[in-house]
């Protein structure tokens, strides 16, 4: 950590340094955060850039309400790695690496308002959908788009993994073979693992993506319900962190809502993976699957050092309970990390979801266009199927320097280069 601050009462850690790691703006924007009166604590990660109410990156603990804008858009959009039992050499042979990128160009769908020619079955779409008039009405539609991508910063790709240790599992009666290690916000189709890899090389496939469109038809909804509700008091800056009441009908609705997004969005990653792992004719070995973008029931410590129950919003930073695994990617040149979580106290048992934009989408537009990027990344060995000059390499931070900054969050134990890369084509609306 960096930097610890009081601001309204409220502690704030910050992980990286205004100027080099974020912006001034995204700070002003946790500042104000943290002076919310239902606030109790914050971190800011060292992936931090400006979003809507709360900074991607921004985690935020609150008392007894929940703020739809600091859990975001995309609700519960996360990261799933599966590990194949094909060898990581395919990638260098051209006929296997075609038919890899068959796979991915076969079954998957990108492109804003994505939806299945045929819809797949998932048990998701037997819960219960009424628990919201939004979810209810939206049905359909997340029908139609379950087992997709979407578009904007979500991917689906082949790469190699080079695993360096094993997990260690602190959760009392949990070893790293189990389906699921019970950590923070494992209730919700994430935070698992099945891990039990020897040091080596693997042939990985990994996605990002989440609730899609009935995921954003949630947060606006309920967002404009926060705004009615307690944003007239609030002054213009921070009307985006208007809160539900928890115990309020439109905060219970919500809340139902948000888990079963959460749902919703791990049963579209297990839809890719199903489909693109069995076009291979492959078996899934070992993997781990994390969300950023939700809210948690925790019990922290108070300043006083008292356990109390909070509420965590972490919106665009990902669990990292002692234990807990997680993947945290890079771009489409640089690695991503397969990391167990420290339970840092001061970070909310948080840590950065990803290397985090440095460039806007319409200064990366402007500076880059892709079909040179592709060519130098196909020099380098990393096929892009399709993308878009915003998702440019150039538009991300070093991964490295990120993760050198939360070496007291998570530790790494292995590493992801990406190969074969699929993402929405040029000119798609981004929906991350």
């Amino acid at each position: 950590m960096v930097e610890k601050r009081i601001e309204n009462g409220t502690p704030l850690g910050m992980w990286g340094q205004v100027g080099i790691d974020f912006d001034e703006a995204s700070l002003q924007q946790m500042l104000i955060a943290c002076g919310l009166p239902v606030a109790t604590s914050a971190a800011l990660m060292p992936d931090a850039h400006v979003g809507y109410g709360l900074p991607i990156g921004g985690v935020l603990a609150t008392r007894d309400a929940v703020i739809p804008y600091a859990v975001g858009v995309d609700i519960a959009c996360r990261m799933k790695l599966s590990v194949l039992d094909l060898p990581a050499s395919a990638l260098d042979s051209d006929h296997e690496r075609a038919r890899l990128a068959r796979a991915l160009e076969r079954e998957t769908v990108f492109g804003v308002g994505g939806a299945q020619s045929v819809p797949v079955q998932h048990d998701v779409l037997d819960r219960d959908w009424s628990v919201s008039p939004v979810t209810s009405r939206f049905k359909d539609k997340a029908r139609e788009q379950l087992g997709t991508s979407g578009s904007g910063n979500h991917f689906v790709e082949f790469g190699v993994l080079e695993v360096t240790a094993s997990p260690v599992a602190t959760t009392p009666g949990a070893s790293p073979t189990d389906e699921a290690l019970p950590g923070v916000g494992s209730a919700v189709g994430g935070s698992g693992w099945r891990w039990n890899l020897p040091p080596g090389r693997y042939l990985a496939l990994l996605s990002h993506s989440g609730s899609r469109g009935t995921g954003a038809q949630v947060c606006q909804h309920y967002s404009d319900v926060a705004l009615r509700l307690t944003g007239a008091s609030l002054p213009k800056e921070a009307k985006r962190l208007a809160w539900l009441p928890l115990e309020s009908t439109e905060g219970r609705e919500y809340w139902e809502a948000m888990n079963l997004m959460g749902e919703y969005a791990a049963a579209n990653h297990a839809v890719i993976h199903r489909k693109v792992v069995r076009a291979l004719g492959a078996e899934v070995i070992a993997g781990v699957e994390n969300h950023h973008n939700f809210a948690w029931k925790e019990r922290h410590p108070d300043s006083d050092g008292t356990l109390r129950d909070v509420i965590v919003h972490r919106k665009g930073a990902t669990p990292a309970g002692a234990g807990v695994m997680g993947v945290i990617p890079g771009s489409m040149q640089l690695p991503g990390f397969v990391v167990v979580g420290k339970g840092q106290p001061e970070s909310l048992h948080s840590a950065s979801h990803g290397a985090g934009r440095q460039l806007s989408r319409t200064k990366a537009r402007e500076q880059f266009r892709f079909g040179t990027v592709r060519k130098q990344l196909e020099r380098e060995g990393i096929t892009v199927l399709s993308a878009g000059a915003d998702e440019s390499p150039g538009a991300y931070k070093d991964i490295h320097r990120v993760m050198s900054m939360q070496t007291d969050l998570v530790d790494v134990i292995a590493r992801f280069q990406p190969k074969i890369v699929k993402m929405a084509p040029e000119g798609e609306k981004a929906e991350d």
